[in-house]
């Protein structure tokens, strides 16, 4: 997905069969990928080891300050993508997703190179 993204194409793995026949592979459909992303195992787990580090009032309540922050910042996103969308080219679209894909792929090379250290802990 990531070199796919790096090349700034879709990559055809998205696409199931009646997709990739039906030709109106552009439009955009509304997928809740991103609550789960959002909301999903990861920001769980980032709450909870957080959680663990003091169990001081004054440290719930920044951490409290902290997501309600995080909230206000995604829903300010969240409304500014119809204008970024409407003021963005096909050109700007591909290189966002160019760095995305940059990203992306450094995210999975880590994983794949810690997951490797788990496996043979002589590499470390």
């Amino acid at each position: 997905m990531a070199i796919a993204m790096l090349h700034a194409r879709q990559s055809p793995i998205t696409f199931s069969k009646e997709e990739a026949s039906d030709g109106n592979r552009e439009s955009v459909a509304v997928v809740p990928i991103s609550m789960p992303l959002l909301a999903g195992p990861g920001a769980i787990s980032t709450v909870i080891l957080s959680t663990h580090k003091s169990h001081a009032p004054l440290h719930f309540l920044f951490m409290g300050m902290e997501i309600v922050l995080l909230v206000l910042v995604l829903w300010v996103a969240f409304l500014s993508i119809p204008w970024i969308s409407k003021h963005t080219t096909q050109t700007g679209i591909n290189i966002f997703s160019r760095v995305m894909g940059l990203i992306l792929a450094a995210i999975a090379v880590e994983f794949i190179a810690n997951g490797l250290k788990g496996l043979f802990p002589v590499l470390a």
